[in-house]
């Protein structure tokens, strides 16, 4: 098994990214290939320790930087860490790629030199979240922003084989994130995503409203790029307001410092549930390839978190299987 690791990309690159994949090569057995400068990953790898012979360095002279059109890899910058990770799984050098650089990069670098999988039109972003369930899986949340609803049927079914076979739910219930429960609520899209669903995916629970999300309500949720997008980034920015508030507000009170002194066990636990690190990263679906994105400000245990991750897709063959799943 060998996974490819973009070392350039991510607002902490290359030193979170190189200090995640050698926690990884300690914890799991694969072998990992870091695609970047080859001098800044050699003067940062001097610093571990780790099983030098699992270990390969490719070296690609160019940058993706977060402010570049998404077709920049493509066009432009053809000997980039994005490009040349990519191409990799493409020519079948490695089982499956991971970069916490420029999302809308990826997804374009993914798309056009991978291709997409037999069955489906375009791809999708997924993440595991936390729930007062256990966790949940949205998709999409960034990739199709204007998609048709023959798109959020194929994001159900691709949802629906992933966490049956990654994240072991043996039968998951998928719902649609509308801004009703009624079938009757929506506009003509969500109507039609609706009745899709309805006739093609087993164990579908109707429609999902926002303020359902983290209840635990389906297994999987859909919806389309751009919604899902705004989703994730509304409750990442409340949960980091509400942690500076909770601090701010406690600073004042000698009471509140004692109280937080006997609940800092139950906090800890708390902060561990929504902490993003603990979920690895969001695969990409629909391509033609194993592509996991991290979020851009990955730690590095989010970096081998992810690789985790796409070690357990690796294991359960998720691509084939969802070709299946699809053309069933």
């Amino acid at each position: 098994m060998k996974i490819v690791v973009d070392a350039m990309g991510g607002d902490y690159a290359p030193q979170a990214v190189i200090e995640g994949v050698i926690l990884a090569l300690k914890e799991f057995d694969v072998d990992i290939i870091l695609v970047g400068i080859e001098d800044r990953i050699k003067e940062e790898l001097a610093k571990y320790e780790y099983p030098k012979e699992r270990l390969e360095i490719v070296h690609a002279s160019e940058v993706v930087d977060m402010h570049d059109a998404a077709i920049t890899p493509v066009r432009k910058k053809r000997d980039s860490s994005i490009t040349v990770g990519t191409n990799l799984i493409k020519n079948k050098k490695a089982d499956a790629f991971i970069s916490a650089g420029n999302t809308g990069a990826m997804v374009a670098a993914s798309t056009l030199l991978l291709g997409m999988m037999p069955g489906v039109e375009r791809p999708a972003i997924g993440i595991v979240y936390p729930t007062l369930k256990g966790f949940s899986f949205l998709i999409d949340v960034g990739a199709n922003t204007e998609p048709k609803p023959e798109h959020l049927l194929q994001s159900g079914l691709m949802a629906k084989v992933y966490v049956r076979e990654v994240l072991g739910v043996s039968n998951p219930s998928v719902g649609l994130l509308n801004i009703g429960e009624e079938s009757s609520k929506g506009g003509g899209f969500a109507k039609d995503a609706f009745k899709l669903m309805e006739e093609k995916i087993e164990n579908f629970t109707g429609n999902v409203e926002a303020n359902e999300v983290f209840t635990g309500k389906a297994d999987c949720i859909i919806s389309d790029g751009f919604v899902g997008n705004i989703v994730i980034k509304v409750s990442e920015g409340l949960m980091e307001s509400m942690s500076k508030l909770l601090k701010r507000e406690i600073k004042k009170s000698p009471m509140a410092i004692l109280g937080v002194t006997f609940m800092l066990p139950t906090l800890n636990r708390v902060k561990k549930v929504a902490d993003y690190s603990e979920y690895g990263g969001a695969p990409l679906l629909g391509v033609n390839g194993l592509v996991m994105i991290s979020h851009g400000r990955s730690s590095p245990k989010a970096i081998k978190n992810a690789i985790r991750a796409t070690i357990k897709e690796i294991e359960h063959n998720i691509i084939e299987v969802m070709e299946k799943e699809i053309k069933k």
